[in-house]
């Protein structure tokens, strides 16, 4: 079982290797190209040895999953070589210790419960719309505008809604968002670096499986392994009922909790984006006592 498991995160370290080489273009490191055609995109495996200083036939091995003890000076040099920014060098660090832990259970999935005072905290903060969210975006609890900024996200029952789900799968997403493309790409990062650290956790398993059966553009993201992606300190929103939005978003780690982090979005007061904060607060559907029990449960509703 823990020979079964070690293959398995070695091929996953061998997995995102091979994305961000084939992502990474000759010129981009230095590389000068000649005139003939290049079958492969990206870097091939012997120039990325190369530059990383280390053996073709090692490299091979890690790319292939059957090297998964890789030491430390080697992972800086293919991240060195692979110009990788800090979040992806500590998501290959991520992915290679793994591969040497021979994990043989996959750990349970983090609690859905949230304490008492955070729901009093995301109400204090209306009209500006706020939510609890998990780490693999279940939508833990919310705030009235929390929960109507994300129009006919309420028409899903509570267990199911989740924001990578909601931006893939409802049919109001790319309405909703003009900029939806970028939207889903930060998104699938973001549940990529949670898989570098969890990657067969049954809350992200389960999402990821569902995801990919039934979104292909979800699909072809994940395969891209992308793992940072930079959040644009606004969000535009083309709301059904209180028309364009552009809020500023904040998210905060929550401490002493598995992983949960609240969104929170703002707007100055007195601009018509704030007017329009207060008139999707004071229609929203107000919580039901029932309603407001399964924020924490994750129940339906």
């Amino acid at each position: 079982m823990a020979s079964t498991s070690a293959h398995s995160e070695g091929a996953e370290l061998g997995r995102y290797l091979r994305a961000r080489r084939t992502q990474t273009s000759p010129e981009h490191v230095g590389l000068t190209v000649g005139a003939g055609l290049r079958r492969t995109p990206g870097l091939r495996r012997e120039e990325l040895a190369t530059l990383a200083g280390i053996s073709i036939d090692y490299y091979v091995r890690l790319e292939r999953g059957k090297e998964t003890r890789p030491r430390p000076a080697v992972l800086d040099s293919l991240a060195r070589a692979l110009h990788m920014d800090d979040q992806e060098h500590q998501h290959l660090r991520e992915l290679a210790a793994r591969a040497a832990r021979y994990v043989s259970e996959p750990p349970p999935a983090p609690s859905r419960t949230v304490r008492p005072h955070l729901k009093l905290l995301l109400e204090s903060l209306r009209p500006n719309p706020a939510y609890v969210i998990s780490r693999s975006m279940d939508l833990l609890a919310w705030n009235p505008g929390g929960l109507a900024l994300y129009a006919g996200l309420d028409d899903w029952p509570a267990k199911h809604r989740n924001l990578a789900r909601y931006l893939f799968l409802h049919p109001a997403a790319r309405d909703l968002f003009p900029d939806w493309d970028r939207q889903v790409t930060g998104c699938v990062a973001r549940l990529r670096a949670v898989a570098g650290t969890a990657p067969d956790a049954p809350d992200l398993t389960n999402l990821v499986g569902e995801l990919l059966l039934k979104s292909p553009d979800f699909a072809g993201l994940w395969e891209r392994y992308e793992v940072t992606r930079r959040k644009p300190a606004q969000k535009v929103f083309q709301h059904p009922q209180v028309g364009t939005l552009t809020l500023t978003s904040q998210s905060l780690h929550v401490e002493g909790t598995p992983g949960q982090r609240i969104g929170v979005y703002t707007a100055e007061p007195g601009s018509p984006n704030h007017d329009a904060l207060l008139l999707l607060d004071m229609t929203a559907p107000r919580l039901t006592e029932r309603s407001a029990a399964t924020q924490s449960t994750g129940e339906e509703s």
